[in-house]
């Protein structure tokens, strides 16, 4: 069971951490993106959205499924601390509680890596599509 035990605190967590790791990655990629790119220079308005919107879809990834692994590593962390109270018979509440507050941190790590991610995708949404209307004004087009 320490297996176990170490696939949540090693497994899960990193796993989390490294999302974190990726949204941030993606969002501050995109930030420079949108600031670096000139509009005018687009006389197609589909390439335009092709070109603000990629790598979006991996900030809206991680904030959707951030939650679930968060939750699977809950899961595990109650498993573990029952399957430890079947085997010793008897278990002293202070280490039911202390298993039990362990198995929810990761599902607070994954609300925490959710939280900015879900944000930070719509800002950088919001920016792309401002962007696209700024594009269509200067262009005389109405969007579809």
């Amino acid at each position: 069971m320490t297996l176990l035990h170490g696939i949540i605190d090693y497994g899960i967590m990193g796993l989390l951490l490294l999302l974190s790791i990726i949204a941030m990655a993606v969002a501050v990629e995109r930030f420079l993106v949108f600031r670096s790119t000139c509009i005018e220079a687009f006389t197609d308005k589909k390439e335009l959205e092709l070109h603000l919107t990629e790598k979006l879809h991996i900030l809206a990834t991680i904030a959707s499924n951030a939650p679930y692994i968060g939750l699977l590593g809950t899961v595990l962390g109650i498993m573990l601390t029952f399957y430890n109270m079947g085997q010793s018979g008897f278990m002293d509440t202070g280490k039911i509680m202390t298993g039990l507050a362990l198995a929810l941190k990761v599902t607070a790590a994954g609300l925490i890596v959710a939280i900015p991610s879900i944000t930070l995708y719509n800002f950088l949404l919001r920016r792309s599509k401002v962007l696209i209307m700024r594009w269509e004004i200067s262009h005389g087009r109405q969007g579809v």
